[in-house]
């Protein structure tokens, strides 16, 4: 039984914010990637446990965040970048699963809130708003696979579940800040929520194992998360303090040619 694994940073419980933990360089990088190897880790133990047997796991953040060196033998890694849609998902995998994750933009309790950046404001797909889980759900659902488990911050898992009701989910911390961040500047945003309780890491990967293990015995039960086509994807743009922000808009038939089409935001009267 095949296994595809999206990986990403923010929803991690230890990675505390942006400047600290997410880019290279950071003082706290390297603590972070190991918080989200091991995490990783804990949901392929769990599915190993349920009768799984090959696993594919995208290292899905920005710069980079898995460390192949702490990756769990039993995982094949796609890692490197240039990296896009479908990021190597296809319908040989069986379910899809996906570890770390944050909310999308102007998540109201949400942290390190963003949708692909901290300079975005809002992502629709046929006035639908979406983050990076939507997104990511849509595209394992375009190779036929249900999206079984999210791990991450409280309103990440929220915003899964509206999704796809019947998710597991493992929510590993939760944000304090209420309220959106709507208009503030991607600088502003990315210390909007920045504050959160932490579930402790070693309790955090227990979490994980254990749904990961009660997600593939339900596998059948949960049902992907799909839009028709045809499709028009609006992004929006923060403003900047010399300029308001852009919109970008695209249409496809297709959802891969959808999400991986370029973007040029621009200022709308």
């Amino acid at each position: 039984m095949r296994i595809y694994i999206m990986t990403d940073m923010e929803g991690v419980a230890g990675v505390i914010n942006a400047d600290d933990y997410l880019m290279p360089g950071a003082r706290y990088y390297e603590q972070a990637r190991e918080l989200v190897t091991l995490e990783t880790n804990a949901a392929i133990e769990g599915l190993l446990e349920a009768g799984a047997t090959d696993f594919l796991v995208v290292d899905g953040h920005g710069p980079g965040a898995i460390n192949p060196l702490l990756l769990h033998p039993a995982a094949r890694l796609l890692a490197g970048r240039p990296l896009g849609y479908p990021f190597g998902c296809d319908a040989s995998f069986d379910a899809a699963i996906m570890v770390g994750q944050h909310a999308q933009s102007n998540a109201d309790g949400g942290h390190l809130s963003h949708t692909g950046s901290f300079a975005i404001e809002e992502l629709t797909i046929n006035g639908r708003s979406l983050g990076e889980i939507g997104c990511n759900f849509l595209c394992a659902a375009y190779f036929g696979l249900p999206t079984i488990l999210i791990t991450g911050d409280r309103a990440a898992c929220e915003e899964a579940r509206a999704l796809v009701p019947n998710i597991e989910t493992a929510c590993v911390k939760e944000g304090l800040r209420r309220g959106s961040a709507a208009g503030l500047t991607a600088e502003q945003n990315k210390l909007f929520n920045g504050a959160a309780i932490h579930m402790h890491p070693t309790r955090a990967r227990q979490l994980i194992r254990e749904a990961a293990r009660r997600a593939l015995a339900r596998r059948h039960e949960i049902k992907p998360f799909w839009i028709e086509p045809p499709y028009e994807l609006v992004s929006r743009t923060r403003p900047t303090a010399d300029r308001p922000g852009g919109v970008a808009r695209v249409r496809a038939n297709d959802l891969l040619e959808l999400l991986r089409a370029p973007r040029h935001h621009v200022i709308e009267d």
